[in-house]
């Protein structure tokens, strides 16, 4: 695959992931959020079950089978997929997918703040003021402007917080087992499990509901949770790291142009401000690390034409 290729793929991982705010928004007409999350996770386990199935017995035949730990790695993985996607999915009812697309990719900034906090990584400068314009462009976005946030906005916002964590874990993790589709088949499968068996507890669960809410869940199911992940687990080896990070920070972008053309969503000045400082800070959190790699391996590749050329050598990366 090439580098074009790839990054036509990640243009349509995050044209789905878009798309799919608003499928989850008209869903929630006919069922409750817990059902529709368990049982579009499910379906989405079922997409992936394939490669995994043949990752399975891709580790058996190296001799390296998953562990008891391994296992509860992966339970604790759909325990914080649970959690995020649940709140998430709670908030849709309540505010525009406009909103929902841009305050869920406030993880996007959280990812190395919380690696710092947690961790100890040291964190790049970028993240600090990439945190805070995010702060101020969902302030902007979700109506603070007029000293009121809707209940949506705060549930999508906290979603942020476990889809962070999960981000931070899961690639830990995942490198660690050398199965990146077991993990994703068993997280799903962990996420829907749980999200159904609490639907039965707080929400009616009616088959009439399912059957009216079917194209939505399909959608978000095969596409958005199976399809998207694996495409995007695919292009991502052949793209380059920033070309990535651009293209699916465009998935709120995406998510912005499907409410205004099939819900009909419009945004003020302010919340249009919202947006564009969010979108910036999100590149400047992704962009700034790579920008620094790059000028420091251009740095020491600089051949010294002389000895005495002291501006070559005695040069240090910033």
């Amino acid at each position: 695959m090439t580098r074009f290729q790839a990054n036509l793929l990640l243009t349509f991982v995050a044209l789905i992931w878009g798309s799919a705010f608003v499928a989850q928004n008209k869903g929630m007409a006919d069922v409750g959020p817990l059902l529709f999350t368990g049982v579009r996770f499910l379906i989405g386990a079922a997409v992936v079950l394939p490669l995994a199935l043949l990752e399975w017995r891709r580790l058996a035949r190296e001799g390296r089978p998953l562990t008891k730990p391994d296992g509860g790695h992966i339970a604790v993985l759909g325990g914080l997929m649970t959690l995020g996607a649940v709140m998430q999915q709670i908030g849709i009812q309540f505010t525009s997918v406009t909103n929902a697309g841009f305050l869920t990719a406030v993880y996007v900034p959280l990812v190395p703040v919380l690696a710092w906090l947690l961790l100890r990584h040291v964190a790049h400068w970028s993240v600090w003021p990439a945190a805070a314009g995010c702060l101020a462009g969902a302030f902007l976005l979700s109506g603070a402007h007029e000293l009121s946030i809707g209940l949506g906005d705060l549930w999508v916002l906290g979603s942020a917080v476990p889809w962070a964590v999960h981000v931070l874990m899961v690639g830990r993790w995942a490198d660690r087992m050398g199965a990146p589709f077991l993990v994703a088949c068993g997280q799903f499968a962990v996420c829907g499990l749980l999200s159904l068996a609490a639907a039965f507890v707080t929400e009616p669960v009616r088959w009439a509901g399912i059957q009216a809410a079917a194209w939505p869940i399909v959608y978000t199911g095969v596409l958005s949770v199976g399809v998207a992940f694996t495409a995007q687990v695919v292009a991502q080896r052949y793209a380059h790291a920033a070309d990535a990070a651009i293209i699916l920070s465009s998935e709120t972008l995406f998510a912005a142009a499907f409410g205004y053309l099939l819900l009909d969503e419009r945004l003020n000045a302010a919340g249009l401000l919202g947006c564009g400082l969010m979108l910036a800070c999100i590149l400047l959190v992704q962009l700034m690390p790579l920008v620094g790699t790059l000028r420091r391996r251009q740095i020491l590749t600089i051949p010294s034409k002389s000895p005495l050329d002291s501006d070559v050598l005695h040069r240090s990366p910033p």
